[in-house]
C-alpha cells in the first residue's frame, strides 16, 4: 500500500497524487511510489488521461536535501539515474497527462511536471530549478525538457540563477499552458483530462509517440517515425470504427473501444 503516492481514477481520468506533507519532498520512497503509480495509470484500461497533482497548497518543492545531504559520488552515482528515471515517469506515460500545480513546483516538483503534456497552474504558483544555490544541477531531467519546452537562453536563466518564476512569466515563456485562480486548478486540468475520456487512445497514443520522439531526432526520421504509427493505426478497431462513422455520420460522433 502506497504511503505518500495514490492513483484515483474516476470517470475515466487518473488522479496521481502525492501527498507528503507539509511540502511534498521527494524522497527515494516518494520517487518509487510516483514511478509505480504512472505505470497503473499506463497498463489500467479505464483511465484515458492522466492528472498529476500535489494538493490544494504545493505542488512538490523538491527533493528530501535531508535525505541527500551526507551522500557521496559513489553512493550516488549508480542512483542517479533511477531518481531521474522516477521523476520523469509522467512523460512516460502513453495518455495525455497534464500536471495540476499549486503554489511551490521546484527542483524536482518542477521536473514531474515538465513530464506531463500540459502544465496549469494556479495565478500565485511559482516555479523553479533552484538546485544550482545547493551547488548542484537539475537532475530528475530539468536539464533537458525544461531547454526543450522554452528554449536554451530561458532554460539556463532558470537554472544558471536558481530563481523563481512567477505564474505570468512562466504562461508569457510557454512553462506552463493556462494560468487559473488557485482554487481552480484541480477543475481546470479535469476538464482538459476529460476531453480524451472515449477518444481514439490507440491514435492519441501514437500522436504522443510520434512528437515525443520525433523532437528527439531529425526531421527525416521523425517524418519516418509518424508514417511507421500512422499506418500502424489501420491495425485498429478504432480506425475502422473512426473513418466509418465519418463517412455515415460525419467527425465527432464515433464511439471507440479502444482497440
Amino acid at each position: 500500500m502506497a504511503e505518500f503516492v495514490t492513483l484515483e481514477v474516476s470517470d475515466g481520468i487518473g488522479t496521481i497524487r502525492l501527498a507528503r506533507p507539509p511540502m511534498n519532498a521527494l524522497n527515494r520512497q516518494l520517487q518509487e511510489e510516483l514511478r509505480a503509480a504512472a505505470r497503473e495509470a499506463t497498463v489500467n484500461d479505464e483511465v484515458a488521461a492522466v492528472i498529476v497533482y500535489g494538493g490544494e497548497k504545493v505542488f512538490a518543492a523538491g527533493a528530501d536535501i535531508k535525505e541527500m545531504a551526507d551522500m557521496t559520488f559513489a553512493e550516488m552515482a549508480p542512483i542517479a539515474g533511477e531518481l531521474q528515471s522516477a521523476l520523469g515517469a509522467i512523460a512516460d506515460i502513453p495518455k495525455p497527462t497534464v500536471a495540476a500545480i499549486t503554489g511551490y513546483a521546484l527542483g524536482g516538483g518542477l521536473e514531474i511536471a515538465l513530464g506531463a503534456d500540459r502544465r496549469i497552474a494556479g495565478d500565485n504558483a511559482k516555479l523553479g530549478v533552484p538546485e544550482v544555490l545547493l551547488g548542484v544541477i537539475p537532475g530528475g531531467g530539468g536539464t533537458q525538457r525544461l531547454a526543450r519546452l522554452v528554449g536554451p537562453a530561458k532554460a539556463k536563466d532558470m537554472v544558471f540563477t536558481g530563481r523563481f518564476v512567477g505564474a505570468e512569466e512562466a504562461l508569457s515563456i510557454g512553462l506552463i499552458d493556462e494560468m487559473v485562480a488557485p482554487d481552480e486548478v484541480y477543475n481546470a486540468a479535469r476538464a482538459w483530462a476529460s476531453k480524451f475520456v472515449g477518444g481514439a487512445s490507440r491514435a492519441l497514443a501514437a500522436a504522443k509517440a510520434s512528437i515525443d520522439q520525433g523532437l528527439d531526432t531529425d526531421l527525416n526520421t521523425g517524418l519516418k517515425i509518424e508514417a511507421a504509427q500512422f499506418a500502424a493505426l489501420f491495425a485498429t478497431e478504432d480506425r475502422t470504427i473512426g473513418m466509418a462513422s465519418f463517412v455515415e455520420n460525419g467527425p465527432g460522433k464515433a464511439k471507440f473501444v479502444g482497440k
